[in-house]
């Protein structure tokens, strides 16, 4: 690829933190963004969207994002706080591309837009974003039904498109890292890894239960309806018995589930989300550790 990654962005390491429901603060993204990565601020709600936004302002100078959810109802007002604020990027996901990436561009603001199929990336590439998240069915939360891993779905989609690809699902250390490099990605996005950081506001218990995991911990639960990846606990077992009767429906994803595990630390009874490989985090670290770890940097 011509076109490098952190020039496009304005960071010094390719490595972008997951836009994460509850935890993705001002705290943790501005850490991520001061250890030379990219740190993406993910809105539960507007106005607490603005209030992390002038914090974060507050935090760093260095470039940082805001994720738009597309599908979500308050998508629109999102878009207008970006412009409004200056947010320099944004990512991204849940719905077409093409409904704000033409807005958004014309404010000068960087796009990357989050995929887990070929025919999606193509149309993201088409819609004029400037990257590409090729997210496979390692990674923790919500994850295409497709079940593409990311091994496969990185090189498929970095010979279908001419612009930057980002690989995430399962990239937590710097060998990770580096197969995902090998394989044609431009950068990585990461999730689990930046939870069980120092910086971020989760739950002690939902850090334990992360750094307690093994590599067979995680599932998939609600195939072919909003495929989510979680740890296997007492809420799996609750989903998967209502799966087997056939009781599933979507009036079931309240991200409360998630928020009673995340801030909560109802460790039996909350969904928690948590990628594939978070067998490989052993210890909660900061968030500069993480990233020299990655970049395989001692100093």
């Amino acid at each position: 690829m011509d076109i490098d990654i952190c020039d496009i962005l304005g960071i010094k390491y390719p490595i972008i933190q997951g836009a994460m429901a509850w935890v993705a603060t001002a705290e943790l993204s501005s850490a991520v963004s001061n250890a030379g990565g990219l740190g993406i601020l993910s809105p539960i709600t507007t106005k607490g969207l603005v209030k992390e936004i002038k914090i974060m302002k507050g935090l760093t100078k260095k470039p940082f994002g805001v994720n738009i959810p597309i599908m979500n109802p308050n998508s629109d007002e999102i878009v207008k706080i970006v412009i409004e604020e200056g947010i320099p990027i944004v990512t991204t996901s849940v719905g077409d591309p093409n409904w704000f990436t033409s807005i958004l561009k014309k404010e000068g603001i960087k796009v990357i837009h989050v995929v887990t199929n070929i025919k999606h990336a193509k149309r993201a590439e088409d819609a004029g974003v400037d990257a590409v998240v090729a997210m496979g069915v390692e990674a923790g939360g919500h994850i295409g039904k497709e079940e593409i891993t990311t091994s496969v779905l990185v090189q498929n989609i970095v010979n279908n498109v001419k612009i930057p690809v980002i690989a995430a699902g399962g990239i937590v250390n710097s060998n990770n890292f580096l197969s995902v490099l090998a394989l044609g990605a431009d950068g990585v996005q990461c999730g689990t890894r930046f939870i069980a950081t120092e910086e971020c506001i989760a739950h002690d218990n939902y850090k334990r239960a992360i750094i307690n995991a093994e590599s067979d911990s995680t599932e998939v639960i609600a195939r072919g309806i909003f495929p989510a990846r979680v740890i296997k606990n007492g809420f799996y077992e609750w989903f998967e018995a209502l799966t087997r009767e056939e009781k599933v429906d979507k009036s079931l994803f309240d991200i409360n589930f998630a928020r009673s595990a995340i801030l909560d630390g109802d460790i039996k009874n909350g969904a928690i989300w948590a990628g594939q490989n978070v067998g490989m985090i052993k210890k909660v670290i900061k968030v500069k550790d993480v990233i020299k770890e990655m970049m395989n940097r001692e100093n």
